[in-house]
């Protein structure tokens, strides 16, 4: 009788604990440690996808020594964006970005395509990805002009920046991945390669449902964290306890934070860039400073079904159901928190990563961190 060989059941096992442990590598966030970021309630899932409708999706490219890039993409709504445009608005903190689409979005206070985001040198694969997505999509076979919104900061430390190594089919990819339910944070999409605060930036997410009497909308923010400042987390000066202040305030703090805003509440372009500014608070209150060369993005877009803009019809006239501005100020608040909560969980759910020439960026050192929210009183009980 032969016996069979163990050996292809071992590989399974190894490759059963190796999924498990990739699957279990951001099971924490920043509220999973006992801490919480101003006063109103985060929806379930704590992310842009609390947001009806709205999906993101990623694609990560590690390979070898030194790749180390990736694709975000975010789709306010799951039908044709380009048929069915929503109105959104974008708030430029510091210009040394390379933002595409900015200036149709400004002009007509509409978004048309998915947003994508990648790194510096893609921002134009980006676009021709786009650009065939929305031609491919049925019912916009007579098309002749797409407005590709791509936003991008540099991850040229730890990446191959230069090889442009991001193409189409990634992008297309990170839009085929796109999904309402959780958002993957941290190494992931177009975070991969990000630094933050001198520690390893990357992907992060965050929302908050107002309460009923203020209208129960909820408003979802998603960061790709890329830039420095002083750290700050919940008022506890963490730069300064760990000796990690910059020293140029040149290179140390350049970098860049795209931010992008989704909200189910029924605003306007011009109250979605009211909106959109706050966000840049949210940054300031982690001890962002959006220096001289940082590119700091906020693209704010509602997705209120009644206020969405066809693109062709045989009406003179849009008819809308906007908020009145004197109802707005509770959104401010619910940007501001997510936006600050969303750059934690980033900073939080990154690993260290070396990439390109050896250059290693450690992760946040989340047990002194803690150590010192407990020296401060900013920490509840953990759960475990």
């Amino acid at each position: 009788m032969r016996l069979f060989s163990m050996k292809p059941y071992f590989l399974v096992l190894l490759l059963l604990l190796m999924s498990i442990d990739v699957s279990n590598a951001q099971t924490k966030r920043v509220r999973d440690y006992g801490i919480e970021i101003g006063i109103l309630k985060p929806g379930p899932l704590n992310a842009i996808t609390d947001v009806k409708g709205v999906a993101v999706g990623h694609s990560t490219r590690i390979e070898g020594d030194n790749i180390r890039t990736g694709v975000t993409a975010i789709l306010p709504h799951n039908g044709n964006i380009f048929q069915q445009k929503v109105p959104a608005a974008i708030y430029i903190g510091n210009g040394f970005g390379k933002l595409a689409g900015y200036t149709q979005v400004k002009e007509l206070g509409n978004l048309e395509t998915p947003i994508i985001l990648t790194n510096t040198l893609s921002v134009s694969s980006a676009i021709d990805a786009v650009v065939a997505y929305t031609l491919n999509q049925p019912g916009n076979e007579e098309v002749r002009s797409v407005n590709a919104v791509v936003g991008e900061t540099n991850d040229g430390w730890l990446n191959d920046i230069r090889g442009r190594h991001v193409k189409e089919e990634h992008v297309l990819e990170a839009i085929k991945d796109a999904s309402t339910a959780n958002v993957k944070e941290g190494n992931v999409g177009a975070g991969t390669g990000t630094i933050c605060f001198g520690y390893k930036g990357g992907i992060g997410t965050a929302s908050r449902v107002l309460p009923e009497k203020l209208g129960a909308y909820t408003l979802g923010v998603l960061v790709q964290t890329n830039f420095g400042g002083v750290f700050e987390l919940n008022g506890v000066p963490i730069a300064k306890e760990l000796n990690n202040i910059p020293e140029s305030y040149s290179y140390d703090v350049d970098g860049s934070c795209m931010i992008v805003v989704i909200t189910d509440a029924p605003l306007d372009s011009r109250n979605l860039e009211r909106l959109a500014k706050r966000a840049m608070l949210g940054l300031a209150k982690t001890g962002g400073i959006a220096s001289n060369g940082s590119g700091d993005y906020v693209i704010a877009v509602s997705v209120a079904e009644s206020n969405r803009i066809s693109y062709s019809s045989n009406e003179s006239y849009n008819s809308i159901h906007l908020l009145r501005n004197e109802n707005v100020s509770p959104l401010f608040l619910a940007c501001i928190e997510a936006t600050e909560e969303a750059i934690l969980n980033s900073l939080f759910a990154a690993e260290n990563m070396t990439g390109r020439d050896g250059h290693q960026i450690d992760a946040l050192p989340i047990e002194q961190v803690l150590k010192l929210l407990k020296k401060y009183n900013r920490l509840k009980e953990r759960k475990e």
